[in-house]
Order: C-alpha cells, then sequence, then structure tokens
C-alpha cells in the first residue's frame, strides 16, 4: 500500500502544511510589526522636531530625521515634568510636550513646543489623528499649526484657547478648524489640560 494510502498520510499532511504556513505568517508578521513600530517612532521623531524651532527640511528622510532627534532631543527629566528637552550647546532651548487624547473619531497624538521661558509656544504637531479629510483632519495643515507660533500660554484655567473664526484673537488664542468645530473644541480640552498638567507640575519642581 502507498503511503498517500494510508489513513494516517492525509492528517499528517495537514499537519506539515498548517505549521509551513504558520511559520511564514509569524515570520512575515514580525518583519511588518518592525516596520510598523520603526514607521510609528519616525513620525514622532518628526512631530518632535516640527514642534520645535528646529531648521528641518520638509522632505527629510527617515534617517536624516532620527539623526538630527538623536543630536538635539534629550530624554525628561523630573525637572522637565515629563516634556523632552531640546538642547543645543549643552543650554536648553525648549521643551516638547507630548500630547494625547480623544478627537471627533479616535485618538489624536501630538506634540506642543514650549521655549525656556515656559510660557512661549514655539510650535506645534501631530503624528497620529483620523479625523475628517478636509475637515478636522486640516489640524495637520500648515495653515492651523503656524497659529500656535508665538503665543503665550496664559496664567488661567485655559492656557492656549481655540477660538471660533468669528471671535477676535489675543496672544493667547488661536482660530479653530472651519467646519470642524468637534475636532478643534475635543482637541482645546485635552491640549488645555494637559498644559495645566504640565505648569502646575513645573511649578513645583522648580
Amino acid at each position: 500500500m502507498a503511503i498517500k494510502e494510508k489513513a494516517w498520510y492525509p492528517i499528517v499532511f495537514m499537519f506539515i502544511a498548517t505549521l509551513f504556513f504558520s511559520a511564514i505568517l509569524i515570520a512575515f508578521g514580525s518583519f511588518t510589526r518592525q516596520r510598523v513600530q520603526d514607521n510609528e517612532r519616525i513620525a514622532f521623531e518628526r512631530a518632535v522636531l516640527e514642534a520645535l524651532p528646529i531648521d528641518l527640511p520638509l522632505k527629510a528622510s527617515p534617517p536624516a530625521i532620527h539623526t538630527m532627534y538623536l543630536e538635539y532631543i534629550k530624554d525628561s527629566t523630573d525637572a522637565s515634568a515629563g516634556a523632552l528637552r531640546y538642547m543645543k550647546n549643552d543650554s536648553l532651548i525648549a521643551y516638547a510636550l507630548p500630547l494625547e487624547g480623544p478627537g471627533f473619531w479616535a485618538q489624536i497624538r501630538g506634540v506642543i513646543g514650549i521655549a525656556a521661558d515656559k510660557k512661549t509656544i514655539t510650535g506645534i504637531s501631530f503624528y497620529e489623528q483620523n479625523e475628517t479629510p478636509g475637515l478636522g483632519g486640516e489640524i495637520v495643515k500648515q495653515d492651523f499649526r503656524n497659529q500656535f507660533i508665538g503665543k503665550l500660554l496664559a496664567d488661567k484655567d485655559i492656557p492656549l484657547e481655540i477660538r471660533m473664526q468669528s471671535v477676535l484673537l489675543d496672544e493667547s488664542s488661536v482660530h479653530a478648524v472651519t467646519g470642524a468645530t468637534q475636532t478643534s473644541t475635543r482637541l482645546g480640552r485635552f491640549m488645555n489640560d494637559q498644559l495645566m498638567q504640565w505648569l502646575h507640575a513645573m511649578k513645583e519642581t522648580n
């Protein structure tokens, strides 16, 4: 009797085939997972650099971004209350405070830069968001983000207000994204909550 005709053959064959393809899937998954993690790391590093007064080329390659990040950005310390530090010639230039909170559709993650005076905003950038394209998704565009540069954190419950387009601005406010009230409101809420927590922690540690 041929081996293929034996009763146990189909079982053994299926077992070997399943083992073979499972090994391929596991190897592919590991490779893909590493690439995803690398892309997430680079997206975060770019956001940090974009939020700070650093001349980052618009089309900087991932290796260039990583090199600049390692050169300029230092880990947070107790004295920085969870914010990363932008150092140049051993001098503190600015802080990079990670931000995270619920948007209209999903989590929004970004970074806001604050000068060493702990008051002047150097920029804001986002590395993860799934808001509506053309509406809430406009938070990633330069027109919205550029408003933050040079703004001053107010000494009140809302350090940096996001106002409707019809409302006049002052030194501590920016305009919301047109047609994206929910995204703007939610961004403003968690951004200010985390800024307040950071400012309070900085007063206690310095």
